[in-house]
């Protein structure tokens, strides 16, 4: 009978040393990354961010990390932050799709107790003022980086040059930032900008658009695209025109597959937003909340990030 009560104690011993390791595995926060297309290198590349980030801090935090088929699925997209609620998740970091379309669900998550983080694309001010919320935007100012890009095309062209502004999906409020951005610098250069056409962030649906606006302004001596994506669709409608040499393109994302077009000269230049800081980035203002427990309505409101110029 002694034995069985000295075996009684070691296992009651053994349960007391188990049990707070599984209570701090269940209290790990779980934190869900909500990209647009990753299709799109730019969006692997903040994937590829986000996920370096968690292995390096995987004590800290658990991610998961998802995105849309292409950059119009909005409705996937709201449907993605449904699954990601329906799982319970501590935090949601998000790239929305569409800039006041995803606000409802995020209200309803934020109504949940969850964290919201918006990264890349700013959620719309006036949409969030409308269901009474604040979501912190982390991210670039991507007017200034469109106006770098801009900026040093300008300097290629001849004063009054006619340029096309290829822009992303225009409810979406980084695309109509660059395409201001854009404007900007071909104003105070004194260019015309004969055409601005959505192109939807795609490389098929910038190649119809770059192919529309040659046909109808020969003369264009320039496009500038809201994306790299844009850009390698716009640089081979160039090329089937040909015209490859005589009409400039810029982008903006800095993807991989732009270098070797910058290198050779078909890219004049793109601006790199450093997708995989932006995850990062967002993640952490994310877990410094819940970290501290601080209520959403009490987060920064903005945090911006770096933007950069890339030439060949």
């Amino acid at each position: 009978m002694q034995i069985f009560r000295r075996f009684l104690a070691a296992l009651a011993l053994s349960s007391m040393v188990v049990l707070p390791a599984v209570s701090e595995a269940a209290a790990k926060p779980r934190v869900a990354l909500v990209m647009k297309s990753l299709a799109n290198e730019f969006f692997q590349t903040m994937q590829d961010g986000a996920k370096a980030h968690q292995k390096a801090n995987a004590a800290q935090y658990d991610l998961i990390a998802i995105g849309i088929k292409d950059e119009i699925d909005t409705s996937g997209q709201i449907r993605l932050v449904e699954q990601m609620l329906a799982q319970r998740v501590d935090a949601i970091v998000i790239a929305p799709a569409d800039s006041s379309a995803l606000v409802p669900v995020l209200q309803s998550a934020i109504a949940k107790g969850v964290i919201v983080v918006n990264i890349d694309n700013r959620l719309d001010a006036k949409a969030l003022a409308a269901k009474g919320i604040s979501i912190p935007f982390v991210g670039p100012d991507n007017r200034a980086g469109a106006k770098l890009a801009g900026d040093h095309l300008a300097k290629q062209l001849a004063a009054g040059s006619k340029v096309g502004i290829i822009e992303g999906v225009p409810t979406t409020v980084n695309a109509q930032q660059r395409t201001l951005g854009f404007r900007d610098a071909m104003q105070a250069a004194g260019m015309k900008v004969a055409s601005v056409q959505s192109g939807e962030w795609e490389l098929q649906k910038g190649n119809t658009v770059a192919s529309a606006m040659m046909r109808e302004h020969p003369d264009l001596a320039a496009l500038l695209c809201g994306n790299d994506t844009m850009a390698l669709g716009a640089v081979a409608a160039i090329r089937s025109a040909g015209k490859t040499g005589k009409v400039k393109v810029v982008g903006y994302d800095n993807i991989p597959a732009v270098k070797p077009l910058l290198t050779d000269g078909r890219m004049s230049a793109t601006v790199d937003q450093f997708a995989g800081k932006q995850a990062a980035f967002g993640i952490e203002v994310a877990l410094k909340a819940l970290a501290a427990k601080t209520p959403q309505a009490s987060l920064p409101v903005v945090t911006n990030t770096e933007v950069a110029l890339v030439t060949r």
